[in-house]
């Protein structure tokens, strides 16, 4: 089931978040929630006019309820974003982390609003999961810390409530930027991950070499693993390039690796991941490991600390 919560007021008028959206199973199970955050212009719809975070469309059958907030930066049904491309990014990275503390303030309203929800949210099992610099969104939410680049303020937007995380292509340490969007995203320059501390799994594909940013090479994707105290587990992904297969859509200008076969892996690891780690007795993430441990053509490699 996926539905539009409407009328649900912003508390920063000036960036109208006029609605929000929730996925679930359409059955009566208790589901935890897995907010997905995804980068500029990808936080609702694909281009195709489909539910563009694949992933997240894919957990909803193992017991989790996916809600996302609507943000200006995000492109609607019709393809279109609300704003001209790149001019949010940089002054809303505090606000996007906020977004998603006020959507865990408000469960109780999107449980009200979709009555197929009713009694089935379990607010004590709440994930967070991003893509791209919604993964750096992911990780403030996680407990990385950040300066901000105005104001030289230390920012911690750790959101206590979150007991998971998954980190998809997430940009990596800020010493090593010399692209030309190091100068369109300075706040990248002081993200620290020695305070994350929360679990999370990240994932990186190993063709990932974004040097828009950074002449590191792929291994730069894997620094909030590297960088971070456990426990952490890394999901190495064989052949991925920035859209690990196209979990934004097939169709979105970042998808230069499409395959359905890599998606489906994704989904069904981070969803094994998240699932054990809302769930401690469930033994799903360590049957994903052994199972991908046993392929003979594995979509990548898990490492863990």
């Amino acid at each position: 089931m996926t539905r539009a919560v409407p009328g649900w007021p912003s508390p920063w008028p000036a960036r109208s978040c006029s609605h929000r959206r929730t996925n679930s199973a359409a059955t009566s199970r208790r589901c935890a929630v897995a907010p997905p955050t995804w980068p500029p212009g990808w936080a609702e719809a694909g281009p195709s006019g489909g539910p563009g975070p694949h992933a997240a469309e894919r957990w909803v059958p193992g017991r989790r309820c996916s809600a996302a907030p609507g943000r200006p930066a995000s492109r609607g049904r019709d393809g279109r974003s609300r704003v001209p491309r790149g001019s949010v990014s940089c002054a809303l990275w505090r606000s996007r982390a906020e977004d998603m503390s006020h959507l865990l303030d408000r469960l109780d309203v999107i449980e009200a609003a979709v009555p197929q929800l009713a009694g089935r949210i379990d607010h004590s099992g709440v994930a967070v999961a991003g893509h791209s610099f919604g993964g750096f969104t992911a990780g403030l939410l996680l407990g990385a810390g950040v300066t901000d680049p105005g104001s030289g303020e230390e920012v911690d937007l750790t959101e206590p409530r979150i007991r998971a995380g998954v980190l998809l292509a997430a940009p990596g340490r800020g010493d090593v930027l010399n692209g030309p969007m190091a100068d369109a995203l300075p706040v990248l320059r002081t993200v620290d991950f020695s305070t994350m501390t929360t679990p999370a799994l990240v994932v990186a594909g190993d063709e990932d070499d974004s040097r828009h940013f950074t002449d590191a090479g792929p291994g730069w994707h894997a620094d909030p693993y590297t960088l971070s105290p456990g426990p952490k587990a890394l999901l190495t992904l064989f052949g991925a390039g920035h859209g690990l297969g196209g979990i934004s859509g097939y169709d979105a200008a970042e998808t230069t690796d499409e395959s359905p076969a890599r998606v489906a892996a994704v989904a069904r690891i981070t969803s094994a991941y998240l699932r054990t780690a809302l769930h401690p007795g469930d033994h799903a993430w360590r049957r994903a490991r052994e199972e991908l441990a046993a392929d003979p053509a594995p979509a990548g490699r898990i490492d863990v600390k």
